[in-house]
């Protein structure tokens, strides 16, 4: 039977598709872990790791802080996992997904310096933080303090629950130009008090790229008996973290941003000795009065296994390269494409500190006599670079482990031209 005309474009991009596919999958088979060879050519590791993800030839993305692409190597097994799926969707074939789904929770756990226990896998970042907060106890008379630099899901949620409970809500605002982590901190410290239960704030800022000493304030806070929530939207994929070590009581991550992982798959980490306070916001098929770790929010009814599968695949990229490995040269490039719009544009000012540590990965900027909105169509209408508007008034850019140096000062060069 011959094509029509309307068939023959979807032929070929099927064809396209499946030719790019396969050679993603080879690629990502041949990416070697960073090393000393790596260092000797540097750039030319880098070049390599971008060959892993399907992103278009002549395109600069760098809106790591909003969504990533996935590695061919993640994208490919969602498929392949759906589709299989698809073609038997009977219990016996998908019993398979109870143990892909313990491996994934203990990946991830590894990754993030935790007890696979204390990790429940949830849909993203916001989330996580509705589950904290509906989850606790809190009413007339408590406090919860809040950064006011949250996202919304950290932010306006909270709000929404004390309006229904009776708690009360405090915003703790920090300087707009930090230069020490005692300026993060003191604001903080000063707006505790005997009344406070929950101490929630975004480790990174999504609107100015502030990073804040989450291991510091967490330590303060449980000195005092408060709890704390850690909205680690723009960390979990960016930063190596340690959740040990930094002693949040509840830590929460999207896949679908810095980790570079498949889409509606995040964490949320429970520290097992806070376990017993938090309530399950949803309860389905499986429940059990006994738990008393993180499993007890993950009772949530039929999901997407092959998404759970992607987790686990996105751990395994990652660590070829390395975590300390991509948090290194996420920095790298943020710090030169910050110190290239400070070198070649006069007048351009910066929300996000120049400091390492009280910064990640994003960079947000305005520059001078421009219009901003109008900038941020033409970065991506004339120039085919894709980053964020912040507030009508700021661009930001998250250059991640999938851009070049080239990339970088190739942007430094457009953003020029247009000032």
């Amino acid at each position: 039977m011959s094509l029509s005309v309307r068939q023959v474009p979807h032929a070929l991009s099927r064809r396209r598709f499946l030719q790019r596919a396969t050679l993603g999958m080879a690629a990502a088979a041949m990416l070697p872990p960073y090393s000393a060879a790596a260092r000797d050519d540097e750039e030319a590791y880098w070049r390599l790791v971008r060959d892993q993800f399907p992103i278009r030839r002549g395109f600069t993305l760098m809106n790591a802080g909003n969504l990533c692409p996935s590695p061919y190597s993640v994208s490919e097994a969602v498929v392949a996992h759906t589709r299989d799926i698809d073609t038997d969707a009977s219990m016996q074939n998908r019993e398979k997904f109870k143990g892909l789904a313990a491996e994934a929770r203990a990946a991830l756990a590894r990754y993030v310096g935790a007890r696979p226990s204390e990790i429940a896998i949830v849909r993203n970042t916001t989330e996580g933080n509705n589950q904290v907060i509906t989850g606790l106890d809190l009413g007339p008379g408590d406090e919860v303090v809040i950064w006011d630099q949250n996202h919304p899901s950290c932010a306006v949620a909270w709000d929404v629950s004390a309006k229904r409970r009776g708690f009360t809500v405090h915003r703790v605002s920090t300087p707009e130009a930090p230069t020490d982590p005692p300026d993060l901190i003191v604001p903080f410290v000063e707006r505790l008090t005997e009344r406070t239960r929950v101490l929630a704030f975004s480790h990174v800022s999504n609107i100015t790229g502030v990073a804040l000493p989450a291991k510091a304030l967490c330590a303060r806070a449980r000195t005092l008996g408060i709890l704390t929530l850690v909205d680690g939207a723009q960390t979990f994929g960016a930063h190596a973290l340690d959740l040990d070590a930094m002693g949040c009581d509840f830590f929460t991550g999207s896949a679908h941003k810095w980790f570079m992982g498949p889409k509606e798959g995040g964490i949320l980490y429970v520290r097992q000795a806070s376990a017993k306070q938090l309530w399950p916001a949803v309860v389905g098929v499986g429940w059990d009065d006994a738990f008393d770790d993180a499993q007890k929010l993950e009772t949530l009814g039929q999901r997407d296994d092959a998404m759970i599968v992607g987790l686990l695949r996105t751990v395994e990229f990652l660590d070829i390269i390395g975590r300390d490995v991509a948090e290194a040269r996420t920095r790298a490039l943020a710090v030169a494409l910050k110190q290239g719009i400070r070198d070649t544009i006069s007048g351009a000012t910066f929300k996000t500190p120049p400091q390492a540590a009280l910064s990640g990965g994003m960079v947000v900027f305005a520059l001078p006599g421009v219009d901003h909105e109008k900038a941020f169509e033409s970065l991506y209408q004339q120039h085919s670079i894709g980053g964020a508007l912040i507030g009508g008034d700021h661009l930001r850019l998250c250059p991640h482990v999938y851009n070049t140096m080239e990339e970088v000062e190739r942007v430094i060069e457009v953003l020029a031209g247009i000032v």
